[in-house]
């Protein structure tokens, strides 16, 4: 399921057990609209992490599922029930936050087994599910560790073990690994999403943990989720898998937010009707239009569904970074001569910052082309197979 900046009505979503679904959520705060008719269906088992920079509503979204906040407006449930009338304490949710929220006076063991005992769990089987999840988090062994001898990713694992214990219904991560160093960040955002999938089974769960994951990073939203919702002043602007997202961003503005800098404005050289979509392709099945902008005029492949261009219609244009190849060729098509300001290795490849006119493009090449140094021109053909068309100028 894919919206940018659309209302998506209740009736869209098959009512179906073990789903969270919000339809046409809206709240406000002192009179300012933070969120504006955002509507979604997470089934059972998978991940859904809210994308957006910080006052996108993300947070807010994230603290009405819980029960923190009431909606102004809108409908909330799951599997089937309106969670408008189920108290905080008796919708069975689990919560991972940024700061831990561990009890320092506490142990390991009795950390984990807070929600168990809460719930009236024999020793015995608080001793075997505690064991199983530290097990799932990689901390088997730790039950008697002081929580003050535990760095900050083994604090953030305990964290994850506790919540996921007593089976909840539905786990909310905000933010989790916020605190964390960069490096350390980034090897638990790799084993995060290992560890929910897996705990469905640890925790009797067959259909998995379901998840709704906050997080104002694109590279840590792209490794755990199975579905991204990218959230900007209050709405979605887009919807999609990972894959989906960094393959066809919708607009200008969700593909710079994941990072991708080659985005320009242009103008439609000429009439494009949906027909030409399907025929007067070359050999390798592409047809094409040409767009104005600040590098000059640009071939773009007509996509084999196209909605009607005019001449004149302003659009904007992603130019994937692998899409420059050195050239000598003055003639070739989408030619764009500028100078180096910089080449930076990579490893497996480099990046070339290229001054076109007023223009900054960045481009990866393999490290085994050779490339002019700083200050020098350079002249390169852009594919018009790695350039994407998006809504908006």
């Amino acid at each position: 399921m894919q919206a940018a900046r659309g209302v998506v009505t209740w009736l869209l979503f098959p009512v179906e057990l073990n789903m969270l679904v919000f339809s046409d959520i809206e709240k406000s705060f002192e009179g300012k609209l933070v969120l504006r008719g955002v509507s979604y269906a997470l089934a059972a088992g998978k991940i859904l992490v809210l994308l957006g920079p910080s006052g996108c509503g993300k947070t807010t979204l994230l603290r009405i599922i819980a029960g923190l906040e009431a909606p102004d407006a809108g409908q909330l449930k799951l599997d089937g029930e309106d969670l408008a009338k189920v108290p905080v304490h008796k919708r069975g949710f689990g919560f991972v936050f940024q700061d831990y929220a561990l009890f320092p006076h506490k142990n390991v063991f009795d950390n984990v087994a807070f929600g168990l005992r809460m719930h009236k769990w024999s020793h015995e089987q608080m001793r075997s599910r505690v064991t199983q999840v530290l097990a799932l988090v990689d901390l088997a062994g730790f039950d008697e560790r002081s929580i003050h001898d535990l760095s900050g990713g083994e604090q953030q694992r305990v964290a994850l073990a506790r919540a996921i214990a007593p089976a909840p219904r539905l786990l909310l991560l905000d933010e989790p690994l916020g605190a964390l160093d960069r490096a350390l960040r980034e090897r638990l955002m790799l084993d995060l999403r290992v560890i929910l999938k897996e705990a469905g089974g640890v925790v009797g769960r067959p259909e998995g943990i379901t998840a709704v994951y906050v997080t104002h990073d694109q590279a840590e939203a792209f490794a755990i989720a199975d579905q991204v919702v990218v959230m900007s002043q209050g709405r979605i602007e887009q919807i999609g898998s990972p894959t989906a997202l960094y393959r066809q961003p919708a607009t200008p503005f969700v593909a710079r937010f994941l990072g991708m800098e080659n985005v320009f404005a242009g103008v439609v050289q000429r009439d494009v009707r949906p027909e030409e979509a399907r025929a007067g392709r070359d050999s390798l099945g592409h047809s094409s239009f040409v767009v104005r902008t600040v590098l000059g005029d640009v071939e773009v492949a007509l996509p084999s569904v196209s909605p009607q261009r005019l001449r004149g219609e302003k659009v904007s244009l992603l130019i994937r970074p692998e899409a420059g190849r050195l050239t000598t060729d003055g003639e070739a098509a989408n030619v764009v001569q500028g100078i180096v300001r910089d080449v930076s290795f990579r490893g497996r490849y480099q990046i070339v910052t290229l001054q076109v006119g007023d223009a900054v493009l960045k481009l990866e090449m393999e490290t085994a082309v050779i490339l002019p140094e700083a200050g020098h021109p350079i002249t390169i053909t852009l594919d018009k197979t790695a350039i994407l068309l998006l809504e908006g100028a």
